[in-house]
């Protein structure tokens, strides 16, 4: 009798296909609280992995190599781990659940929900890499986006696929601006990495800005400032591959990121913990190489269809606009909005600085008359701010410069056209009319 079930049990399993494999475990060799070598197994850099037994255990994830030793990153926070502790691989590198599963959700950096409404079921896989597109599947910029608020539709812009930076200090708005992109944009699904930021803005950013009919739209990839370095830049790839699984079903897609900079400085961490040599700020070459490849990712897709249309905020330290990251995203970005202190200090919310602010695309995607008149309302702010220290002096007479005269005139109604409250809607129609109508016949 029990040699027949021997025989049927064990024919049932090569019926099925089964093949026996030795179970991979390293020993951790040396842990200094954020970086952990490891030896006596070999592994692919992106490869996480569980270290320690019990209730001690912790998640790593591979990040490189020394010698025979491989290198992990602590994914979570401090654990009790001894000397010669196991390392066992649990996943393989770098798959996103992605997919209409996961709208309305809220995912941490591994992809775990934390929004208390139990596990997601349904969901689809994509590489957190992303796939590799060639240059010619890239389409043009050629539709413009609605995103609500008034000084960006009618001077700044954006277009579908287009990725935009919004640059400023810390307290100028940068929240607020983006929680009035989020209500008003005209766009089939919203993906926000929220990266990097205070756990309290988490929290408020969900209830304040993503509430109503945007929060069943959204997919929101939350992973705070006291989460691991690894974790922080998994969650800014995570966010992007989800967009990019949208993309490929022919979505069009707002994808936002708050904030570019903390994935940079998380960058910074993990090449500071590898050794390599700090350059510009403190920043090693890797950390602001990882940049172009993430932001590259997004745009518009020929064979789908669809867009993924790409706001990143990103921190000035200190208001300095040469900061390595601002102008690294500078250079790679389709334009960016520069918010200035000066203006907030002044009460003009959102504090956008028309002058050094730009969408490279606007040219293509708006009629002429649109254009000239945005050109108009530059003209004039700039001719004003050139010379508001003579007119605040009383050392200006009037008539002595028709090009001054008509920009003290015409200051005012910059400044209403700049201003708009947090909570009101101005769409693109509308804010096109407004500009042509107030600055459309000015020279």
């Amino acid at each position: 009798m029990l040699t027949r079930f021997a025989d049927d049990y064990l024919g049932a399993i090569g019926a099925a296909g089964f093949a026996p494999r030795p179970r991979v475990s390293g020993r951790l060799a040396s842990y200094d609280g954020l970086l952990m070598e490891a030896v006596g197994l070999s592994l692919p850099v992106g490869t996480v992995c569980e270290i320690g037994e019990g209730s001690a255990r912790v998640e790593a994830e591979v990040i490189g190599f020394r010698g025979p030793r491989t290198l992990l990153m602590n994914l979570g926070g401090p654990a009790a781990l001894l000397p010669q502790a196991p390392v066992r691989p649990i996943g393989p590198p770098g798959e996103a659940e992605v997919g209409a599963a996961l709208l309305g959700r809220v995912v941490d950096g591994a992809g775990k929900p934390i929004d208390g409404l139990g596990p997601i079921r349904g969901a689809g896989r994509w590489p957190l890499a992303g796939k590799l597109q060639s240059p010619l599947d890239r389409g043009r910029v050629l539709e413009p986006l609605d995103v609500g608020v008034r000084a960006i539709n009618g001077l700044l812009t954006i277009g579908q696929g287009q990725r935009v930076g919004i640059m400023a200090g810390s307290g100028v708005g940068k929240s607020v601006l983006l929680g009035m992109m989020v209500r008003a944009a005209q766009a089939d699904v919203i993906v926000i990495g929220l990266i990097g930021e205070r756990s309290r803005e988490v929290a408020d950013f969900l209830e304040t800005k993503v509430a109503g009919a945007a929060r069943a739209r959204s997919v929101i990839v939350a992973v705070p400032a006291n989460h691991s370095p690894v974790l922080r830049i998994r969650g800014a790839l995570r966010a992007t591959a989800i967009a990019e699984a949208f993309r490929a079903e022919g979505k069009k897609v707002l994808l936002i990121m708050d904030s570019l900079t903390r994935v940079a400085h998380a960058g910074r961490e993990i090449g500071l913990a590898l050794g390599e040599p700090a350059s510009a700020r403190g920043y090693p070459p890797s950390a602001i190489a990882m940049l172009p490849s993430l932001i590259e990712r997004a745009g518009t897709c020929v064979s789908s269809g669809g867009s993924i249309t790409a706001i990143y905020t990103v921190l000035a330290d200190g208001d300095d606009g040469n900061d390595p990251v601002v102008d690294s995203a500078r250079s790679i970005l389709d334009g960016h909005i520069v918010l200035g202190r000066a203006l907030a200090e002044r009460g003009v919310y959102p504090a956008i600085d028309v002058g050094p602010s730009v969408s490279r695309v606007m040219t293509d995607i708006v009629p002429r008359e649109h254009v000239l008149a945005a050109r108009t309302l530059r003209r004039h702010l700039a001719t004003y701010e050139e010379n508001r220290d003579l007119v605040l002096m009383g050392a200006y007479r009037s008539g002595a410069d028709p090009a001054i005269d008509a920009a003290i005139a015409a200051h005012e109604a910059v400044l209403e056209y700049i201003r708009q409250d947090a909570n009101e809607v101005v769409s693109l129609e509308d804010a096109v009319a407004e500009l042509v109508g107030v600055f459309g016949d000015a020279g």
